[in-house]
């Protein structure tokens, strides 16, 4: 997969794909957020070195609340930039036409939301995104691991007409990803998605690369209950929310690996509204809403004591403080250690500002979602497929 650095840019038109989708209020305004800060870096360096930034990127989806124009992306990159960002509120391929020939040496155009054009989730490589922009541009720039699961022609379908290389946003999230598989990891899977939990365990277990996985959360549950623990109000969850479906896999998981895999041996219940402390071979009431204060404890130990850690999902219901302590205290752990770590799923680094964590204690902090645990998952991502396939050659 080659990368942005690799070719000359100064006076080159450059399709940069980025991901700013970003929260919207009830006012309908767009919120400033980490992915618009961490695009917009990206989108000035290529600005800097004189590069013709036509930046291409996509707000909600179609029918939700949150579908709307990309106008105030501009405004909030401009901000980010420093730099004038020219915004083109049409899909008019005459207008866009006409706005890319006029543009100058480190000019920054950003077009309007991918999904409002025709065939973008339809027609990869031949939509009319692909066929205004593929004839005007020299290079395509993909940014963002979190579209990389999308086969959508904003992603995949120029690089099967343009030279096309790996952004620096997209490299950094891809070089965390090879640094963190590197072995001897350690894996601290919560929140509430079991079936995403279990195929990251299945890869990194069955490739011998996770020395240890620590479970919270709704996940734990799972894995209790299969173990055969009274988990009492919280099967009626499991059931409700279709995970007891995956007992089989968590059965099999905890025979084959009963050394590697933690589950907590107590737990923080929720009865009448107020956490009680008990363990897991004592539950005779309640709600699990979170890991108890041993296993905290030492989870805390296993962490400070590992090589590289790997963070997706809280381990407990952390918006209610009587159940907030084991998230919050797992993850000033991993802040805290000396271990590489990696930090992905939104609901984790929601919790990580909950906690007032600053993000700089962790070596990284992905903005994927379903692509990141894709690719831990050991799926092939097609945008990943469609950069390291390209050969195109760059223009000289």
């Amino acid at each position: 997969m080659r990368h942005f650095h690799e070719f000359q840019l100064k006076g080159r038109r450059v399709v940069k794909r980025v991901d700013i989708n970003s929260p919207v209020d009830e006012r309908g305004e767009i919120l400033s957020n980490p992915r618009l800060e961490r695009h917009g870096k990206s989108i000035r360096r290529l600005s800097d070195v004189g590069a013709k930034v036509i930046v291409i990127a996509h707000q909600g989806r179609k029918g939700c609340a949150d579908f709307v124009s990309l106008s105030d992306h501009a405004r909030l990159l401009e901000r980010i930039t420093q730099r004038q960002v020219q915004f083109l509120q049409s899909t008019d391929t005459d207008k866009v036409r006409s706005a890319i020939e006029h543009m100058e040496n480190g000019d920054i155009l950003l077009l309007e939301n991918v999904r409002m054009w025709e065939g973008e989730d339809e027609e990869p490589h031949k939509s009319l995104l692909v066929k205004t922009l593929a004839p005007m541009a020299d290079i395509f720039v993909l940014d963002a691991l979190s579209v990389c699961h999308r086969e959508h022609a904003s992603v995949v379908g120029l690089a099967g007409h343009l030279p096309s290389a790996a952004g620096p946003v997209l490299q950094d999230e891809i070089k965390a990803l090879e640094r963190i598989g590197g072995g001897d990891l350690t894996l601290l899977l919560g929140g509430g998605k079991a079936k995403d939990s279990i195929r990251i365990m299945k890869k990194w277990l069955e490739e011998k690369k996770a020395s240890r996985v620590l479970l919270g959360g709704m996940v734990s549950i799972l894995f209790l209950d299969a173990a055969g623990h009274n988990i009492a109000d919280s099967h009626a969850y499991l059931k409700a929310n279709q995970l007891l479906e995956h007992t089989k896999d968590a059965k099999e998981l905890l025979a084959r690996h009963k050394e590697i895999i933690r589950l907590p041996e107590d737990v923080g219940l929720d009865i009448n509204g107020d956490r009680v402390e008990a363990r897991v071979n004592a539950i005779e009431k309640g709600s699990i809403k979170d890991i108890g204060e041993n296993t905290i404890q030492k989870y805390s130990e296993e962490i400070r004591s590992a090589k590289r850690v790997l963070v997706n999902g809280p381990m407990g219901v952390y918006e209610k403080k009587e159940f907030s302590l084991g998230t919050e205290r797992v993850l000033h752990a991993v802040a805290e250690s000396d271990a590489y770590s990696l930090v992905g799923g939104g609901h984790t680094i929601t919790a990580i500002r909950h906690f007032k964590i600053s993000e700089e204690k962790f070596n990284y902090v992905s903005l994927s979602g379903k692509a990141l645990i894709q690719y831990l998952s050991g799926k092939e991502l097609p945008a990943i497929r469609a950069l390291r396939e390209n050969k195109k050659s760059f223009p000289i």
